[in-house]
């Protein structure tokens, strides 16, 4: 019989940090996902984690958690297959070290992910961002952060995690004024930004001071890079001060993410190819900015617009006019 914990310890320290160099916000959602588990596998089996067999973490125990983390804790079907899919990584890992559990590894394997609904994304609309954008007191250092922030992320599409791991490095400010971060699956990329927010950033960064190396948009209270949560804190507090200008706004759930959406969904509009748009927010296949195209409506009503009406009645054009039927003949 074989314990868990060498097994997995080998998997954190061998095969997501020696071999694939996980990103740490990757090796921190495997670690919360296997804390649940080994917890929920203590309850069950009233064996401790670090004894815990390989074989008592089968197919049946596996599902079980997986009900659990919906119905106890209230995830969502995309947290359920996000831990379903660190569980199957681990056991892709296991099944080279211990072939003996062949069978038991490929029943946990073929646990299957649930399918779900995929809702229409939300982004906010011009007057939306106006509002956003003007909710900040810029009198203050925090409000002319806030606004720098709010600014070039709505710019740029950053996700959350890139936008509070700029340093005032990445920032060039001369002639194409552009941002440089490194994204999902360690991939550097340059976005570009206007004049206008160049503007806004340079004034920021003057008044910000610091080094090279230091975070561009600090904590007000210890100075360091701000936190994901800390982001989303400042937007909720910024959109509550905007909804008073634009009570569209509350009807809308605005989180970090929403502004990478608007983003997008404003380069879609200004006719900006997908495969651009897709490079632009670092996505890894041009399919996954199809999301845009499904989300915007005005796109769908101009194609209604070329289209002949219902009930019209069929047959070919036939010029009005002796010149319009010549140029057609030709």
């Amino acid at each position: 019989m074989s314990m868990l914990a060498p097994t997995l310890q080998a998997f954190f320290t061998e095969r997501l940090i020696g071999q694939r160099r996980a990103s740490p916000h990757t090796v921190a959602a495997y670690r919360d996902t296997f804390r649940l588990l080994l917890a929920f596998a203590e309850d069950r089996t009233g064996r401790s984690p670090s004894a815990l067999l390989i074989e008592e973490v089968d197919a049946p125990l596996v599902g079980s958690f997986l009900d659990y983390l919906e119905t106890e804790r209230g995830n969502s079907v995309r947290t359920r297959n996000a831990r379903l899919a660190a569980i199957h990584s681990l056991f892709r890992f296991a099944a080279l070290r211990h072939p003996d559990h062949a069978a038991l590894i490929e029943r946990v394997l073929a646990v299957p992910p649930k399918r779900f609904e995929r809702t229409i994304i939300s982004f906010l609309a011009d007057a939306e961002v106006d509002a956003l954008l003007a909710a900040p007191d810029r009198t203050t250092a925090r409000g002319r952060r806030d606004h720098a922030l709010l600014l070039l992320d709505l710019q740029t599409g950053l996700r959350v995690s890139e936008l509070v791991g700029l340093r005032c490095q990445d920032v060039v400010l001369g002639v194409g004024p552009h941002v440089r971060c490194m994204g999902k699956g360690r991939k550097e990329r340059i976005t570009p930004f206007t004049k206008t927010t160049a503007a806004v950033i340079r004034e920021w960064m003057k008044e910000r001071g610091g080094q090279p190396d230091d975070p561009l948009f600090p904590s007000s209270h210890s100075g360091g890079a701000l936190s994901r949560y800390a982001v989303t804190v400042l937007l909720a507090k910024h959109v509550a001060a905007a909804e008073e200008q634009c009570p569209s706004l509350r009807s809308k759930s605005v989180s970090p993410h929403v502004l990478r959406h608007t983003c997008a969904m404003r380069l879609l509009q200004a006719g900006v190819d997908i495969s651009v748009i897709a490079l632009w927010l670092g996505h890894e296949a041009i399919e996954t900015a199809q999301i845009y195209v499904h989300a915007d409506l005005a796109l769908k009503e101009r194609a209604l617009a070329r289209t002949t009406p219902i009930g019209a009645a069929p047959g070919r054009y036939r010029p009005p006019d002796e010149l319009l039927a010549f140029l057609e003949g030709l």
